[in-house]
């Protein structure tokens, strides 16, 4: 394992699985039972499906003939098992499905798709608006034949409104929802988050309502119609600067690494890199200022407080980043996880994935001649990590088990 910086390795010896999180062949499984029906493709829906799967439901993922879900082909990089090659980021959203692959322009594929469905429980699509509608796969259509059923419709900019008609890619829903507007240098060009924060936080907004809806159907017996858009969900993830702009009445810019309203909370240069320093409190301002031997200026009323602080950081941030040049990262880290002052190193990702945290917490799943190297499901059932039972699925390879020839 390799070294983290600025972090003591005292922990690097302990258990790959870690403690609290063994592996066992009986691990959780609170959705056992509950079957969904997994249209969608990319990364929202999939990324709603791979949880539900993980959380022990019977996923089966409908797949175009021929190619099947567009990211089967987002590569390189490869996982290869035998003849078969899939990109790592189909790896990264379908672990524990079953696929069978469907042609939804035959009357015949409409068929195995009505089949399907009236025995699930889920069902996720994320078509364009009215586009199943066209083939009697919309909710109202599949809800005539099996009232349980929980349909989640994941698009763009949801079921209404003028801008429904539109695809719904990650990357613009970023800009067009803010996000972009406070991403990046004050003197630099917008950016976009570094994965697909808005495709990702969708796939959890729709399980969450999933689940509720499988909550609520416990005393109706009745399914929902679920409309989950990636810009609704972008809006809500505006969070503090959605209300700084409603309450405040001031648009919130580019800040870089700094926050809006906590001083000093963002990037600082060391003696040999950088370092985050996450000042959340006026006491965590006031052990930082000992730890840094200058106990006088937690005192000084120009930054005593967080608001003053906010109101002075033109001149408190260069004072500061006077001090952190004084030391590397790994020394300051030490010192202020010692005083209680939140502080971290600034890791690469391979240099998080050999992180002893995440060994520890067991966060990996080990690769072996069938299942690719994956990333498992961060939420823990009494002490142990629940996890599907099966890799990303092979290209209809559950055909011959799911699907019968229509009458």
């Amino acid at each position: 394992m390799s070294a983290v910086p600025g972090r003591s390795q005292a922990s690097s010896n302990r258990s790959p699985q870690g403690e609290g999180t063994p592996v066992s062949p009986d691990l959780p499984r609170p959705l056992a039972g509950i079957k969904v029906l997994d249209l969608s493709r990319v990364l929202a829906g999939p990324w709603a499906g791979q949880l539900l799967a993980d959380y022990g439901a019977d996923v089966l993922k409908v797949e175009r003939p021929e190619t099947g879900d567009d990211t089967r082909s987002w590569g390189p990089p490869w996982w290869c098992t035998g003849d078969d090659r899939v990109a790592a980021y189909f790896v990264c959203a379908n672990r524990g499905k079953r696929s069978v692959a469907i042609d939804l322009a035959s009357p015949e594929g409409l068929q195995q798709v009505r089949e399907l469905a009236r025995d699930a429980d889920v069902l996720i699509e994320n078509y364009k608006v009215g586009q199943l509608a066209r083939y009697g796969l919309d909710a109202a259509s599949l809800q005539a034949i099996n009232p349980r059923l929980i349909y989640c419709s994941i698009t763009g900019y949801g079921q209404t409104g003028p801008l429904s008609h539109r695809a719904g890619y990650d990357f613009a829903i970023q800009a067009e929802g803010g996000l972009m507007s406070i991403t990046g240098e004050p003197d630099g060009e917008p950016q976009k988050v570094g994965v697909a924060v808005t495709d990702l936080m969708t796939g959890v907004y729709a399980t969450t309502a999933i689940l509720a809806a499988l909550h609520e159907r416990q005393h109706t017996g009745r399914g929902r119609n679920i409309d989950a858009a990636l810009f609704d969900v972008q809006v809500a993830m505006l969070a503090n600067q959605g209300a700084n702009q409603l309450i405040g009445h001031k648009t919130p810019q580019r800040m870089g690494n700094a926050h809006p309203n906590i001083v000093p909370y963002q990037v600082f240069p060391t003696r040999d890199g950088h370092m985050v320093l996450a000042v959340g409190n006026d006491g965590q301002f006031a052990r930082f200022c000992e730890a840094a031997g200058q106990p006088a200026v937690s005192r000084d009323v120009r930054f005593s407080t967080n608001p003053v602080r906010v109101e002075n950081r033109q001149i408190l941030v260069p004072m500061i980043t006077s001090w952190t040049l004084e030391r590397d990262t790994s020394q300051w880290v030490a010192v202020l996880d010692q005083a209680g002052v939140p502080c971290s190193p600034i890791l690469d990702i391979a240099q998080l994935l050999a992180h002893p945290q995440v060994a520890a917490r067991g966060l990996l799943t080990p690769a072996s001649a069938s299942t690719p190297p994956m990333v498992g499901t961060p939420m823990i059932f009494d002490g142990q990590r629940p996890g599907a039972d099966r890799p990303p699925p092979a290209l209809n390879a559950d055909s011959a088990r799911w699907l019968l020839t229509p009458s």
